[in-house]
């Protein structure tokens, strides 16, 4: 094989809870990923020319500077280190996925990169997953989650400790808006402040039942107020465009919002694809990126 083309899925927390400070620096969470069908896409073909050449076209946002900082060239040589393979591929990467905008692009592109060198290279993904996940997590919290093809997984740990969730009957739609401003992950985990005494079990609660109602395919309705993000508490006081796109949300009458990660986007979820469509229309502005897309549950 000497050319892959994959596609690199984003995705958004339906639950983020930040249950405590680790030592090394990081925060223990209980999350929710669901994967959605907007998604960058990467090429990858193996050339004669020693060497990995990386390049990125799109206006998803602000990108690094310099290849070696981008972190889909950090994935391509951290493989090429750990399976002592001499690099000699060229990768295209198509970005559609805003920057900053706590959808995991970035993170989904590496993944995807190290899918696609193993596929390129003969390397086997289940005999190596050890050294994978190892790699996926060096780079980022969220990388392990996109490495499985689980449509839903339930993250605690950094996010990388992952139990799928198997969802019955008909998923919500979902409306996706950045509001053009990315938030960047650092300042808002410093920001974040200790939760009332009580607060996390009880939202750990909530947590459980959500779980237990994707996997009993139950109706939005039923499940539509256990949607959290403790990250929304040190972020819409401080980056009014995410406040306003979320409040959009809400007075266009969606019955279920959210802010995805550690922002900018937010999303509505909707019984039908009529009500996402007409709220989508009412939040066309200048400054918004707006996404009518689905839970992607296969890939």
């Amino acid at each position: 094989m000497r050319s892959i083309k994959l596609r690199a899925p984003a995705k958004i927390n339906l639950f983020l809870e930040v249950t405590g400070k680790r030592p090394d620096g990081y925060h223990d969470l209980a999350t929710l990923f669901a994967r959605i069908s907007l998604a960058d896409e990467l090429t990858l073909r193996r050339v004669v020319k020693p060497g990995l050449s990386l390049k990125v076209e799109g206006k998803a946002g602000l990108l690094p500077s310099k290849t070696e900082d981008n972190i889909v060239y950090k994935a391509a040589m951290a493989f090429f280190k750990t399976f002592n393979i001499k690099p000699a591929v060229e990768i295209r990467l198509v970005k559609k996925v805003p920057v900053g905008a706590g959808l995991g692009g970035g993170s989904s592109d590496a993944a995807a990169a190290l899918k696609g060198l193993c596929r390129l290279h003969g390397v086997d993904r289940k005999r190596n997953r050890g050294k994978l996940n190892a790699i996926a997590l060096e780079l980022g919290s969220d990388v392990p989650f996109f490495l499985t093809e689980n449509a839903f997984s339930a993250g605690t740990g950094r996010g990388e400790l992952l139990a799928p969730v198997k969802s019955k009957g008909r998923l919500p739609f979902i409306v996706l808006v950045y509001p053009g401003v990315p938030v960047h992950t650092g300042p808002v985990y410093r920001a974040l402040k200790p939760a009332a005494p009580g607060e996390t079990a009880s939202n750990l609660k909530k947590f459980r039942t959500l779980l237990k109602a994707l996997k009993a395919g139950k109706p939005l309705n039923d499940w539509a107020a256990l949607l959290f993000n403790r990250l929304e508490e040190p972020v819409l006081p401080n980056h009014p465009e995410v406040l306003s796109a979320r409040e959009y949300l809400i007075e266009a009458g969606a019955p279920a919002v959210l802010m995805s990660g550690s922002g900018a986007s937010v999303f509505a979820l909707t019984e039908s694809r009529a009500a996402a469509v007409k709220i989508s229309k009412i939040l066309k502005k200048p400054h918004y990126k707006v996404f009518l897309v689905d839970f992607l549950l296969k890939f």
